[in-house]
């Protein structure tokens, strides 16, 4: 017969709990923000452009200004 609480996955969810403490505090999570990196007459090597929901990359490419047009995930500098 099972001893109730103490076995199982309670069991199983405490311990994780208390290996997470003993390792320290959590740190914050960075928010993270998709970025337009391309190159341009002015700057040739690759560079960002913009924030994704800020700039219109598929304008920007058919227009001629810039190329190369990739988006990446970076850190949010905010």
């Amino acid at each position: 017969m099972g001893k109730g609480y103490a076995e199982g996955p309670a069991v199983e969810a405490a311990e994780e709990a208390r290996e997470r403490m003993a390792d320290g505090p959590t740190p914050p999570e960075v928010p993270k923000r998709r970025a337009i990196l391309g190159s341009t007459s002015s700057q040739p090597e690759p560079h960002v452009l913009g924030w994704e929901d800020e700039v219109d990359a598929d304008a920007l490419f058919a227009s001629g200004d810039a190329w190369g047009l990739r988006v990446v995930v970076l850190d949010d500098p905010a």
